[in-house]
């Protein structure tokens, strides 16, 4: 069906339904001719479903009274606070150290300004959980015995302290029962639970070694041995707190 352009019939006639404002409308008998009208449609529409066609109509929305709609700047500042968040939360995420963060709390090398520095006034206990001041025993060979019972150190340090030189040994946890040692020299079988006296060497305990100190009558720290192996170690100032 089609309608003449210029001597055909009316505007709308022969095409119910059509608005009078639309004008003359004419339907060509090829619909080849409607290609290019087509194609432009086809852009038209391509361009306001595109990524962007949201956006502007975002921003050209108006409330219903024509003042610009606030949707727009409500979405950008809701997305800036959601990335602000995002950022505070992944800094402040606790994070497991990793292997190479760790590190020792306590060295394992004696520090060199310990000797001729005073004991700490500490109280350990005996056998009994009574408490014993560890300077009312001085002078003494004190020999850290947590990490390595060491009873051959003990003994060869009892059997050359001389007269008047008190050697204690410390455990962790409980003393055990005291045992007479050598030629009538005096062994005290003390217990530290507290680490008082690793935390002043600033030393760990390494399994299979015992530490030794020693002191004098007025409680300076005359030597430390961090790890014993023969009476060498400390035979000539064990000699010197008998003096």
């Amino acid at each position: 069906m089609s309608m003449s352009d210029a001597d055909g019939p009316g505007p709308t006639e022969g095409l119910s339904g059509l608005p009078p404002e639309w004008g003359r409308v004419v339907v060509p008998d090829d619909a080849s001719a409607l290609a290019e009208e087509a194609a432009r449609v086809r852009r038209e529409l391509r361009r306001r479903a595109g990524p962007g066609g949201r956006w502007r109509r975002l921003a050209e929305a108006r409330r219903p009274d024509g003042r610009p709609s606030l949707r727009l700047p409500l979405l950008v500042l809701l997305v800036a606070l959601l990335t602000t968040l995002a950022g505070l939360f992944a800094v402040t995420w606790p994070r497991s150290p990793r292997p190479g963060d760790q590190s020792t709390v306590l060295p394992r090398s004696t520090p060199t300004d310990l000797t001729g520095r005073p004991l700490p006034a500490l109280e350990l206990v005996d056998a009994g959980n009574a408490t014993v001041s560890l300077r009312g025993l001085l002078p003494a060979m004190i020999v850290l015995v947590d990490a390595c019972p060491c009873a051959d150190h003990v003994t060869e340090a009892a059997a050359l302290a001389p007269p008047g030189v008190t050697v204690v040994t410390v455990a962790d946890t409980r003393a055990p029962r005291a045992t007479p040692g050598p030629s009538g020299a005096v062994v005290r079988p003390l217990a530290d639970p507290g680490g008082g006296l690793r935390a002043f060497l600033r030393l760990l305990p390494h399994p299979g070694t015992a530490t030794a100190l020693l002191v004098d009558r007025t409680g300076v720290l005359l030597r430390v041995v961090p790890e014993l192996r023969s009476a060498e170690d400390y035979r000539t100032d064990l000699a010197r707190l008998g003096s």
